[in-house]
C-alpha cells in the first residue's frame, strides 16, 4: 500500500501582529446576510463605524469619571461580522491582552502561554473591543450606550491590560449582571446630561438599516482573535518526565 506523502507544515502563528501605513488594518463592508446592499446615490465616503466608535469611547473616557482610566490610544476597536440577524445574542465584547495584574505571559501545566501581541503604528494594544454588528447599531440608543460602558468598564482600573476583577465568586459582571447594567445606565444618563458635542454619539440614534443608507455604507476593521500561544519550553522537571515516559515505552 502506497501511502501518500504528508504536506508541508504550517508555520505557527506569529506572537506578534502589526500594523502600519504600509501593512494597514484590515476593512471591510459591514453587511447582513453575507450580501452588500445597494448602496445609494451619495457621495462621499461610508461611515467608517470603528473611527466613529473610537471618537465615542475617548469622549466617554474623558467625560465619565468612572472610566478615566482608559486609554483608547491602546484599545483596538473592531468589529465581527453576526450571523444572523436576531437582536439576540452576543452585542459587543473587549478582549484583555494580558493575563491576571497584566502579566504578559501564564503558565499552565508544564507550558508557559502569551496571548498574541497586536501592535498599531508602533505601539501596543492592551485590550481589543469589539462590536457585532449589525446585530449591535438594531439595539435602542440607551441599549447601545449601556452596551458601550459596559464593554468599557470591564477594563481594568489599574488598565494593564487585564479586566476588571470583582470580590467573590463572579470576578467579572459581579453578583449580579442585571445590577451591573443598571449601574451602566445610572453613568449613562450622567454622560448624556447637558451634554455640549450630541454629534459624537449621533451614529447610534438610527438603527442599521437607517444608518447604512443616510451614510452611503458602513465599514469597519476587522482582525482575527488573539491566540493562546505556548512560548519557551517545559520546565526541567516536566522534560525529565517526558524522557522517563518515551524510555518506558520503549522498554515495552
Amino acid at each position: 500500500m502506497t501511502g501518500t506523502r504528508p504536506g508541508p507544515v504550517p508555520p505557527p502563528p506569529p506572537l506578534e501582529m502589526r500594523w502600519d501605513a504600509r501593512s494597514p488594518l484590515p476593512a471591510r463592508w459591514v453587511v447582513p446576510e453575507g450580501r452588500r446592499p445597494r448602496l445609494p446615490a451619495r457621495p462621499g465616503a461610508p461611515l467608517d463605524f470603528t473611527a466613529a466608535m473610537r471618537a465615542l469611547c475617548d469622549d466617554v473616557a474623558n467625560r465619565c469619571e468612572a472610566l478615566w482610566h482608559v486609554r483608547m490610544s491602546r484599545v483596538l476597536v473592531t468589529f465581527t461580522p453576526c450571523r444572523n440577524r436576531s437582536r439576540y445574542g452576543l452585542q459587543a465584547r473587549v478582549t484583555p491582552l494580558r493575563f491576571r495584574e497584566g502579566a504578559l505571559t501564564r503558565r499552565h501545566g508544564h507550558v508557559e502561554y502569551q496571548v498574541q501581541r497586536f501592535f498599531v503604528n508602533g505601539r501596543e494594544m492592551l485590550y481589543l473591543l469589539t462590536f457585532c454588528l449589525p446585530r449591535f447599531l438594531d439595539q435602542s440608543f440607551e441599549e447601545k450606550l449601556v452596551t458601550v460602558f459596559h464593554e468599557l468598564y470591564h477594563m481594568n482600573p489599574a488598565f494593564d491590560g487585564d479586566l476588571r476583577r470583582h470580590p467573590g465568586r463572579y470576578a467579572v459582571h459581579s453578583h449580579s449582571k442585571d445590577r451591573y447594567d443598571e449601574q451602566m445606565a445610572e453613568l449613562v444618563k450622567g454622560y448624556l446630561a447637558g451634554h455640549p458635542n450630541p454629534d459624537v454619539f449621533a451614529f447610534l440614534r438610527t438603527g442599521y438599516r437607517e444608518l447604512w443608507d443616510r451614510s452611503g455604507g458602513i465599514v469597519g476593521v476587522v482582525v482575527p482573535r488573539p491566540k493562546l500561544l505556548p512560548v519557551g519550553r517545559p520546565s526541567a522537571r516536566a522534560a525529565a518526565r517526558k524522557n522517563a515516559e518515551r524510555g518506558t515505552r520503549n522498554a515495552e
